[in-house]
Order: C-alpha cells, then sequence, then structure tokens
C-alpha cells in the first residue's frame, strides 16, 4: 500500500501574484503529493533486520530474540513494523470522504493479513526439517507476526477513520485526542489485566514421555505448574499466557517460546534441557498472544502521531523538532519504568518495552529522514527503499522459510543431502 504526503518546496509551491495588476487575485497553492521514500526505507531495514536475525540469530545467539526479560536486536523488529503501519495508515487515510467504505477496505486489508499469517505461521508448513506439509485443525496456532500487526493495523486504522478531527486550527495533539484516549484506555486494560488476574496452578500434555511426570489415561504426559500468584512477569505464571490458554487452548500456542533458551532451561550448546528443569519449560506460550497484543497496537497509534506530523507541519526543522522530542520522551520514560521495576519483556510487550521500542523506532525514523527526504541520500538505500516497497512478498517468501523450502528440495541421491542441510549441520550448529 502506497504512503504519500505533501513535501514543502516541491515543483513550485505557489507562485507570487503579477506586480502590474492592481488587484491580484490568490493563485492556488498547488502540492505534489510525493512517495516518502525514508518510510520504505524503513519499512525495508525492519523486513533485513528480520532475515538477518532469524537466521543469523542461530550463529550469533546475542542478536536473538531475548529468552524473557531485557532486549536484543530482534526484540526491535516488531515494534517497527507496527509504528511503520501507523505512519502509513495516518497518510492512506488523511482524507477521508466515506468512513464506512473506508472501515471496509481497513478491514479486508486486517483479515488478509491476518489469514496470510495462519497459512504462514500456523504450522501448514513444516519448515526446515520436513518437506512434507499440513496441519492438524486443533493443533494449528492462530496468532502470529502477521496476525500482530494486522491487529495493530486495524486498530490504528479505526482511530484514524473515526475519532480524527482535522480542523487544522484545532492544532496537532488537540485533533487527535481520542486517539491518545484509545491509547491509554489499552494500555490500562492491558495493566488491570496484567497485574490484577489471579493466576491458579495449571497442567499441560505433551506427548513426549519422562519418567518425572505422571501419565494420563491417554498415555500423554501431564506437567503441572505452581503458580497461585497475582502480578507475576515470569514465563510460568503470567497472566498473559493464562487468557491464551483459556481462550485460545494450549494447543494453540506457539511450540518454542524463547524461554526454552533460558539459563533455568538450557543445559548444552546443543540447546537441550536438563533430566528435571521447571516443568514450564516444556510449556508452549505465544509472544504474540492477545493480552500483549493491546500494548502493541499502541505502538501503531503512536505511529500515527509521527504522520499527523508530516501531514500538519510541512517545514523539515519543525517535523523533525517534534519527532525527536516525542522520541525522546518516549525512551526515556520507557527507561525510567525499567528501573522502577517494570521490565523490558517483548513476549509480554510490557508498558516499558513498547514505550523504549517505539522511541527507538521514531529516532530511526528521523535519522532515516534526514538521510533520504532531507539529504537526498537515495543511493545509499535504494536497496532497502525497493525491499521496503516489496515488504510483505520479501516476507512471504523469505522469513516464511519458502525459499529455503524450495532450495532445500533440490539434493543429490537423498534428501538429507541438500545445500540447506548442509549449511545447517557445519555452520549453525557447530
Amino acid at each position: 500500500m502506497a504512503d504519500y504526503l505533501p513535501l514543502k518546496g516541491e515543483d513550485g509551491e505557489g507562485e507570487a501574484a503579477e506586480a502590474e495588476e492592481e488587484e491580484p487575485k490568490p493563485i492556488p497553492r498547488t502540492r505534489t503529493i510525493t512517495r516518502l521514500a525514508s518510510l520504505d526505507v524503513f519499512r525495508g531495514l525492519a523486513v533485513f533486520l528480520m532475515i538477518f536475525v532469524d537466521y543469523g540469530g542461530s550463529v550469533f545467539p546475542i542478536i536473538a530474540h531475548s529468552p524473557w526479560n531485557g532486549v536484543h536486536l530482534a526484540d526491535f523488529v516488531m515494534p517497527f513494523f507496527l509504528f511503520i503501519s501507523g505512519v502509513s495508515l495516518s497518510l492512506v487515510y488523511k482524507n477521508v470522504s466515506n468512513k464506512v467504505q473506508a472501515t471496509q477496505k481497513a478491514m479486508l486489508r486486517a483479515a488478509e493479513l491476518f489469514l496470510l499469517g495462519i497459512l504462514l505461521q500456523g504450522g501448514y508448513l513444516h519448515g526446515l526439517n520436513s518437506l512434507t506439509f499440513g496441519v492438524d485443525i486443533e493443533r494449528i496456532r492462530w496468532l502470529g507476526i502477521l496476525q500482530r500487526i494486522s491487529i495493530g493495523y486495524i486498530v490504528a486504522a479505526l482511530c484514524q477513520i473515526w475519532l480524527s478531527r482535522r480542523q487544522r486550527e484545532v492544532g496537532l495533539f488537540k485533533s487527535y485526542y481520542l486517539h491518545w484516549c484509545v491509547a491509554f484506555s489499552l494500555s490500562a486494560i492491558y495493566l488491570g489485566l496484567l497485574y490484577g488476574l489471579y493466576v491458579p496452578d495449571w497442567q499441560f500434555k505433551l506427548s513426549e514421555s519422562t519418567s518425572s511426570v505422571s501419565f494420563s489415561n491417554d498415555g500423554d504426559v501431564v506437567y503441572m505448574v505452581k503458580c497461585a500468584v497475582r502480578g507475576d512477569l515470569g514465563p510460568a505464571c503470567n497472566s498473559a499466557g493464562m487468557i491464551d490458554r483459556y481462550v485460545l487452548g494450549a494447543d494453540h500456542l506457539y511450540k518454542k517460546p524463547g524461554y526454552k533458551n533460558s539459563k533455568e532451561c538450557r543445559s548444552s550448546k546443543n540447546g537441550e534441557v536438563f533430566d528435571s528443569p521447571p516443568s514450564w519449560c516444556y510449556a508452549p506460550f505465544d509472544p504474540e498472544g492477545i493480552l500483549s497484543s493491546l500494548t502493541a497496537a499502541v505502538t501503531s497509534i503512536i505511529g500515527l502521531h509521527y504522520g499527523h506530523v508530516l501531514e500538519q507541519l510541512e517545514d523539515h526543522k519543525d517535523r523533525l523538532l517534534q519527532w525527536l522530542l516525542s522520541s525522546v520522551s518516549l525512551f526515556f520514560i520507557g527507561l525510567f519504568l525499567t528501573f522502577i521495576g517494570i521490565p523490558l519483556n517483548k513476549p509480554l510487550y510490557t508498558i516499558s518495552y513498547m514505550l523504549l521500542t517505539s522511541g527507538t523506532a521514531g529516532m530511526t525514523f528521523c535519522a532515516l529522514y534526514l538521510l533520504v527526504d532531507v539529504g537526498g541520500f537515495k543511493r545509499l538505500t535504494f536497496l532497502l527503499e525497493w525491499i521496503g516497497k516489496h515488504s510483505l512478498s520479501i516476507f512471504v517468501l523469505v522469513s516464511s522459510n519458502l525459499v529455503v523450502v524450495a532450495v532445500q528440495g533440490f539434493y543429490w541421491a537423498s534428501p538429507e543431502n541438500n545445500i540447506i542441510n548442509w549449511i545447517v549441520t557445519r555452520v549453525v550448529k557447530r
């Protein structure tokens, strides 16, 4: 979806009236609608980072997702995408003549992203270790990367379509105060559920066998997790996981959450667990779950604000000043919340994580805007700009392993003798 906005000073923005006219008539100011190159570059950068951390994280764990608390390079990718979607929506829906039609268009777009996410990350494609496909509906994963982006997309789109007051004289913040009301409401609901819900002891079943656990009548292994707490933010007893287990079901959650790489669960360089690790090390958990989607949507609303600055301020200096003020404020508020006890946590998408990563996204956008749209150094970023213009296609082909699976399909004598398996066994697992 193309993102457009007027840039000041391009293509003769208004001409002076002829001096000899006694009563000069005002000449209409024509504003060229120009694609914002820096936004495409930012989107391309996010796609590049996603691919880099997905494949490079196996070799360099320091850039992969943090097992639980803390942030690594990979933990900035999702907030970047959500932030970009907010900026884009403020431009795409800045002049809405038919709100119902615009809403239908936004909902259709969000549904397409959500369903595509289920196809790509729901378990239908079996990935690098198998050339087969297909998924049991009782175990399909309903949430994932594209699904989260679609949720942030539709929340921000509805805010932009229905809750905007676009009179220029009203002011930048007053025109969109209802957007901030939604953002604060989502954050309040998130905090209330995260810290207020009581998490009882719970259990889950797996098909693997182990001597340290009891068995159910159908032969599955039954794991018991002791909780009986309120407001816990650990991997085992947080309310976000409880909500997902109740609403979605444990069988529909992500089977390889990042906390399985934590010290409590990891024993060797092969990533295998101890003979008797905590029971929650085996539990599924979705880092794109229901509760954390609330604060993820706030990131898209923050992105809307940056798009509104583009729409209402025409001078580059004014735009950058407004963005930097917002970005630095968000970053340091998030840092302050971390110091007072709210951890930076991507799987839970905590308030501190949301603010700090949104501030980082804003500062990155400032740098790219200054480099590309102000400085005009497009040759340095033309590859990222091209990636950004084709981001969804590249996501489908690369990040979901379709390209890798296609390459893996060519082998010598037996399916195991393929170039992907050679790279994995000799480079990644070395």
